[in-house]
């Protein structure tokens, strides 16, 4: 799982399959809220933390497209939405409406279970690229390159001496872990095309960054090669939260 027990609301009329949905998500490690109808989950949801809902669309009282809307519109709570309908205006109005994943009944609760971890995935994914952007320090693997001072320390505190064109690639592989970036893209998104620049400087550069950062240069593992593809920075990179003095 993304985290160690999630919080999930699952909102559906059906008393044997809300039974069968938490019985199975609770023996894999998920922490399970369930609810009949829309008053029921609005009162979940205001006393729980909801990590993400599963939401039925055919409910007593206000329907499942119309709750849909409703919580998109105060928040950002993944919604999975489930429906015996398996017709494709009603999958893609759940989308429109603000679901991140739709699933048709019947369904296999091992497969409900992949889409959650991939939906909190996702998530997960999303917050820590924004943290990323807006950050001026990034940490990886006890590394830090402070993007303000352009400076790199390694795991003991030391400052790591880097020139302009490999500082600026370091820092683009910082903000995009775990992509397949292209020589063209690390080119554009770098040094630009008016620098006169070519594709192979990109891989002298790449050599020069993996002798100050890597264990073993011949045996890269923080920067790897994609063959046909270019280089993916692996390590997992957080924000550093800024210190007031």
């Amino acid at each position: 799982m993304t985290q160690a027990t999630p919080n999930i609301l699952v909102v559906e009329d059906d008393r044997e399959t809300r039974a069968l949905i938490a019985k199975y998500l609770r023996t894999n490690s998920c922490n399970v809220t369930t609810a009949a109808d829309g008053r029921e989950m609005a009162r979940a949801m205001a006393d729980h933390r909801v990590d993400l809902l599963i939401l039925d669309v055919m409910l007593p009282g206000e329907d499942g497209l119309s709750l849909c809307r409703k919580v998109r519109a105060e928040s950002q709570t993944p919604i999975i939405m489930l429906t015996a309908r398996g017709e494709d205006v009603d999958r893609i109005l759940g989308l429109e409406m603000g679901a991140d994943d739709y699933l048709p009944k019947p369904f296999n609760p091992r497969e409900l279970l992949a889409r959650i971890n991939a939906v909190l995935r996702r998530q997960a994914a999303a917050r820590n690229a924004s943290a990323i952007e807006g950050a001026t320090t990034l940490s990886f693997l006890g590394w830090r390159i402070d993007i303000r001072l352009r400076e790199l320390r390694n795991p003991e505190g030391a400052r790591v001496a880097m020139t302009s064109a490999e500082f600026d690639l370091l820092r683009t592989f910082c903000e995009r872990p775990g992509r397949v970036l292209s020589r063209d893209s690390l080119l554009d998104l770098t040094q630009g095309r008016s620098a006169g620049s070519f594709e192979r400087s990109i891989d002298v550069l790449v050599s020069r960054i993996r002798r100050k950062i890597e264990p073993d240069p011949q045996e890269a593992t923080m920067i790897k090669t994609v063959r046909s593809g270019g280089y993916m920075f692996t390590p997992r990179v957080e924000a550093v939260a800024a210190t007031s003095n």
